[in-house]
């Protein structure tokens, strides 16, 4: 299938209320392209110095979301136009993040990046850390990013069940939180589901899935 036919196949069976990101990491402008005449102007990046040249050769009405870890240095280079970071998972770089935002007039969107596989590799906040950062006198000063939900990655196995117990863990996290509301935090985005697994993750509450080799195949 063609990367426009895989992405009219997996828009079509989506939810409305399901966001696509096109996870388009080591692929070339060309495929990225095929995708944005089908249709698609959201596209995952989980490297910033990669997402920056893209975004100077691509059309300006794309949505350029960082999906990878962030290290702090990098913030600069993506503030200027990214339309949301997903990672983010310590109160340090968040604070880098509103600064560089701050230089470029803007306010950042932002996702909590939850820890909630068992896999040590896998970065993320302890879901009782978040609601505390969340409250904290710290947060409500940084006037230059939002929190607009939570991501959450689930372990790297065949197991259903866990992934299952894993990503609810994330929505029963999301919904604890959402009471807590604030002008800097507005839980809107539960972002999590791949390629292998985004069907079980809507089911269990997701309303953002990262799709890249479905849509573009397996990386090289």
């Amino acid at each position: 299938m063609s990367i426009k036919e895989s992405l009219i196949q997996i828009k079509s069976e989506l939810p409305s209320h399901v966001t696509l990101v096109a996870v388009s990491k080591t692929k070339p402008i060309s495929d990225l392209m095929e995708a944005y005449h089908a249709g698609q102007r959201i596209f995952g990046e989980n490297k910033i110095q990669e997402m920056v040249e893209k975004h100077e050769q691509m059309p300006k009405d794309i949505e350029w979301h960082m999906i990878g870890h962030v290290q702090r240095n990098k913030v600069k280079y993506m503030a200027p136009f990214v339309s949301l970071i997903h990672g983010v998972d310590n109160f340090k770089l968040l604070e880098v993040i509103n600064k560089e935002a701050l230089k470029n007039n803007r306010v950042i969107d932002c996702l909590l990046q939850i820890k909630i596989a068992s896999e040590d590799s896998k970065f993320g906040m302890e879901p009782d850390e978040a609601p505390k950062m969340i409250q904290s006198k710290a947060f409500s000063e940084l006037k230059n990013i939002k929190i607009v939900g939570v991501m959450g990655m689930a372990t790297f196995t065949d197991d259903l069940n866990q992934i299952k117990n894993e990503f609810t863990l994330l929505k029963t996290t999301f919904d604890s939180l959402k009471p807590i509301e604030s002008f800097n935090f507005k839980p809107e985005i539960i972002s999590m589901g791949m390629s292998g697994d985004y069907k079980l993750a809507i089911d269990c509450g997701s309303t953002m899935i990262r799709v890249g080799s479905s849509i573009f195949g397996i990386r090289s």
